[in-house]
């Protein structure tokens, strides 16, 4: 198998040829898989420090080290050639390591030293100085010493020299290892001649392959299971192709680290080959099982059903829902995409005020994980700030409520199997808008503590009255749709509005591209369904107030129709509008008259009439079994 060499290892081989300053961010903690033959067995995984050992020493240098602020100058993988850099620099080692300290004026302090070392030409050598990042707080609260100290790091650099190694001459080499090159002061590696900035990624795509399809594939399970399962998948090949490829799309953003955690992982818990891509759940949820693989399909089967008990008069939203959830349920969900770490579904509801968005969502979260909670809602209205992504994602380190984490991030830590409701989108900082960018395609997002949160077993659902209403040439609001139009141009007109304001108004179509078809209209709430909506809820105070205080209340026909007349006289409202009426005409005024005729239980009231014009609103009722009114 031909080397995989990583463009940052391509990037190293090139620039320490002729740049004595380097400075590799980014994924610097992970492990790495050593490219080639060397002082480091090909394809091992190795700790950044020990892959660079590796490298620089197969590259001709005789004495390389490493610095710590903490510790000092050390090399725990050669301890002789700390020596040599000790007698090199006129220092002396102690306890295995030559104390120095990164800030201070003596010449015995870390830029000293290093300062000697790059300057000599007798010996090559390379200097790795481990976690730069932490040298100082930040750099606009730099001292003194710290500008002095990066200064003779710079000096140094720009002196270093050139020498003969069995590679041909090279310069001595100062190696930074940092998390992000802007923790160090920008004119230390800005317009420096001397500088090359190298991003370490992680592994990419065919590192994963590589790593999964190689000899180290076995090492992933337990040898019995191994030997018991190969010989299947040694007569399907395509089988075993199809099983590495998901799991490499499930890694997408993993480091090499991660992976061979998962590695121990599923040899400890003795996974099958065919359950390889569940120790991903494990590792990422700390779940053996993943609730989307325990739905019953026959649930489901009756799900458009049970919803249109809770939402009247919606089909078709609940139709192009549910085709959704089906989809992430059969596995078709990512299918046309690269990325199989998405959210399991994205769904966009809008329409008008009332007519069953949220319990939409409600109701899916129980049909799905059993349980309204698992609805979790963002009210947007509340996200309107600048700054409101630090809500929602985690304050950066350094900065008030840090510790805290962030609302969302939490929220999926603690359950990653939810329904995410973002109610009124419209209203949030469009800052908000660029992260759930990231969400959308990539599913996961880094909180303000550094921590990967996963989004790919959530549903995230977006609502929002967007398009209710345009301005016309003058600027003045005007409806844009009315309950006269039928549904079919309610939502034509709808989606147009939607999709003028993500490219005109907002100028994002790329977040209209990733909610992509996944549009869900809400149509208003016309009069069959204001009807169902009214009867739901009159039986459901019915059958509470039967339950909790043993009363049972009848309504004769005659004064349900003057109920309904009164309640549904204005349906602009939706079915929440439904519910105030319900709660003025029939919940306070029937409490009042229990309250009155010292009705507290454990009897029978029919409800004759209404007087809807009364201030307030009244009824006339009887105690079953008497002529009182």
């Amino acid at each position: 198998m031909e080397p995989l060499v990583s463009k940052w290892h391509r990037e190293l081989e090139l620039f320490s040829a002729v740049k004595p300053l380097l400075i590799l961010e980014g994924n610097v903690l992970d492990q790495h898989r050593y490219p080639v033959a060397g002082s480091i067995p090909e394809d091992e995984l190795a700790p950044l420090p020990r892959y660079l050992h590796g490298y620089l020493t197969d590259s001709g240098y005789k004495q390389v080290v490493f610095y710590s602020n903490l510790i000092g100058f050390m090399n725990p993988y050669a301890p002789e050639m700390l020596s040599a850099f000790a007698l090199m620099t006129e220092t002396s080692v102690k306890n295995g390591a030559i104390p120095a300290e990164f800030k201070g004026n003596g010449a015995e302090t870390a830029p000293n030293i290093i300062r000697r070392a790059l300057m000599q030409s007798a010996v090559p050598t390379a200097v790795v100085m481990e976690l730069a990042s932490h040298y100082i707080v930040t750099p606009e609260r730099m001292d003194q010493h710290d500008v002095n100290s990066f200064n003779l790091l710079m000096q140094s650099a720009l002196s270093a020299a050139t020498v003969r190694t069995t590679m041909g001459r090279k310069p001595n080499l100062l190696i930074l290892l940092v998390s992000k090159v802007n923790d160090l002061p920008a004119w230390f590696y800005l317009n420096n001649p001397a500088c090359k900035v190298i991003t370490l990624e992680t592994p990419d795509r065919e590192e994963r392959k590589r790593l999964i399809s190689g000899p180290v594939f076995a090492t992933f399970f337990d040898s019995a299971v191994y030997r018991t399962d190969w010989p299947w998948y040694a007569e399907h090949p395509e089988e075993l192709e199809r099983l590495q490829e998901r799991f490499v799309g499930l890694t997408e953003g993993m480091t090499f680290t991660e992976l061979d955690a998962m590695r121990r992982l599923s040899k400890r818990e003795c996974t099958p080959i065919r359950d390889l891509c569940s120790i991903v759940d494990l590792y990422k949820y700390g779940v053996k099982v993943n609730p989307w693989s325990t739905l019953s399909t026959e649930s489901l089967r009756t799900a458009k059903a049970d919803f249109q008990k809770r939402i009247k008069g919606q089909d078709a939203a609940l139709e192009r829902t549910l085709d959704v959830v089906k989809r992430a349920v059969t596995g078709m969900n990512g299918l046309s995409s690269s990325s199989t770490g998405k959210p399991k579904g994205v769904l966009f509801f809008a329409g008008p005020t009332g007519t069953g968005k949220t319990e939409t969502a409600k109701a899916l979260a129980e049909k799905l994980f059993g349980d309204e909670s698992a609805c979790i809602r963002f009210d947007m209205s509340e996200y309107g700030q600048s700054h409101s992504d630090q809500k929602l994602m985690g304050a950066p380190p350094g900065y008030v409520g840090y510790e805290a984490g962030g609302q969302l991030t939490n929220a999926v830590k603690k359950n990653p199997f939810a329904i995410l409701l973002f109610d009124e989108i419209e209203k949030a900082h469009p800052s908000i808008l660029d992260k759930f960018l990231q969400i959308l395609e990539d599913g996961r997002l880094t909180d303000g503590q550094g921590s990967t949160v996963y989004f790919s077993e959530t549903v995230i659902i977006f609502t929002s009255n967007l398009g209710m209403y345009v301005e016309d040439a003058l600027g003045n609001r005007q409806p844009n749709v009315t309950m006269d139009m039928p549904y079919d141009e309610v939502e034509s007109r709808l989606r147009d509005a939607i999709a003028d304001y993500f490219k005109l108004e907002l100028g994002r179509p790329e977040i209209l591209n990733r909610i992509g078809e996944n549009i869900v209209i809400f149509d208003y709430i016309r009069q069959e369904a204001g009807e169902a909506i009214l009867r739901a809820q009159v039986d459901k105070i019915i059958r509470r107030l039967d339950e909790m205080k043993g009363i049972r209340v009848s309504v004769t026909d005659e004064a349900y129709e003057a109920l309904q007349e009164a309640a549904l006289a204005d349906l602009s409202n939706g079915g929440r509008g439904i519910g105030n009426q319900v709660e003025a005409l029939l919940i306070n005024p029937l409490s009042r008259w229990l309250f009155d005729h010292d009705v507290t239980g454990n009897a029978a009231v029919a409800i004759e009439g209404f007087d809807v014009t009364a201030k307030p609103p009244c009824v006339r009722c009887r105690l079953e079994g008497t002529s009182d009114a």
